[in-house]
């Protein structure tokens, strides 16, 4: 019988769409179709209404196709940023023309040329592989390029880029892209000592990454930020799937003490002290959640408690409870309201829940040492 893995894999082979990219799907290789047709189309049409469409000069270089790749298609590569897309671009066609210049055999001229211009960009940080497309175009265009000389790094190869770049960016804006490709902040610790914040206190360290990154010995195309970002969600995801039978609606308090809008600050100020609770949620007349208020929220100055609402951290009944982890843990919130596809409250989960719920999932030590003994 054949293993289910290998059927598995046989049936890969004929799919339509198998993409080889991490966290590629259908949906965002339309995107980036859509995004190449427009961007590469209206930087064609600006250009030409610009500079004409005459033999003088090309309407478009080549190398714009493939920068359009990695603009659209990998909004979040580090070869597909801004800078390096105009940089990397119009450098690596200045070193085609210098070496075009000084070495008159075109065989020579074009090794030396992509070799200066992988240099150029590395050392200006706007590695982008379009660029060696750039600085073949720049020694082998021809006439052309040989009449605009040294002005053909910036006519057409640079205007061409910001064009492009600029297309993009207003392309992805729209799509609700993360463009230019903007790393999320690590956790801070909002005590302002000098400990780790607390998510980052277990698992792997910085310096195993830097540690890992150099046994491997390769360059991979991710921001290490994101590398270590990608990381440390796949650790999140391992502890949910290993524990997920636990939902929510299992650990969350269901008498929840909560608050409504037209109440005043003191009646909120009283609720927290005589209930031991940080987070207060705060309800409309229809019961729906608004949002929360805490002590630190009602000891500014403000007179009703609709100035002072915060906005609710929530999940639904049926989420893994320890999904919360990372709200929970974020330094900042205390507590999680458990709403229903209405927004009315079914229940509140606190830090001090979450962490009853882990401590149950504890080897019993006791129990194990009696059972050796």
């Amino acid at each position: 019988m054949q293993h289910p893995d290998s059927q598995k894999a046989g049936s890969s082979r004929f799919r339509l769409f198998a993409p080889i990219l991490a966290g590629a799907t259908l949906r965002e290789r339309m995107i980036a179709c859509l995004g190449a047709l427009i961007g590469i189309g209206l930087t064609g049409v600006i250009s030409g209404y610009l500079f004409g469409q005459g033999p003088q000069l090309p309407l478009i270089v080549a190398p714009m196709g493939a920068s359009a790749v990695l603009l659209f298609a990998v909004p979040a590569s580090p070869l597909a940023q801004p800078w390096s897309i105009i940089g990397g671009n119009t450098i690596s066609a200045m070193m085609g023309i210098i070496a075009a210049y000084l070495i008159h055999d075109p065989i020579i001229a074009i090794g030396v040329g992509v070799s200066l211009a992988i240099g150029a960009m590395s050392l200006t940080r706007c590695l982008h592989p379009p660029g060696g497309a750039a600085a073949l175009t720049a020694v082998l265009g021809g006439p052309v390029v040989a009449g605009w000389g040294f002005l053909f790094p910036f006519v057409p190869v640079a205007l061409n880029s910001c064009i492009l770049v600029g297309l993009g960016l207003v392309f992805h804006k729209l799509s609700r892209r993360n463009y230019p490709h903007v790393v999320a902040k690590p956790a801070e610790n909002t005590h302002q000592t000098r400990d780790l914040p607390p998510p980052l206190r277990v698992g792997f360290q910085e310096e195993d990454l830097d540690a890992a990154l150099e046994v491997l010995d390769e360059t991979f195309d991710i921001d290490r930020a994101d590398l270590s970002r990608l990381l440390r969600q796949v650790e999140q995801q391992a502890v949910v799937r290993s524990h997920g039978d636990i939902r929510c609606a299992d650990i969350m308090s269901r008498d929840v003490i909560a608050i409504g809008r037209d109440a005043e600050p003191d009646h909120a100020r009283h609720l927290l002290l005589k209930h031991n609770i940080r987070t207060l949620p705060v309800k409309d007349k229809e019961g729906r959640l608004l949002g929360t208020v805490g002590l630190r929220e009602l000891s500014e100055s403000n007179d009703t408690i609709a100035q002072a609402l915060s906005k609710p951290a929530m999940a639904d009944a049926g989420d893994p409870a320890l999904s919360l982890l990372p709200v929970l843990t974020d330094g900042r919130t205390h507590a999680v309201i458990v709403v229903d596809t209405e927004r009315q409250i079914l229940g509140l989960i606190s830090q001090t829940d979450l962490l009853s719920a882990m401590a149950r999932l504890l080897p019993n030590n006791d129990a194990a040492s009696v059972s050796v003994a």
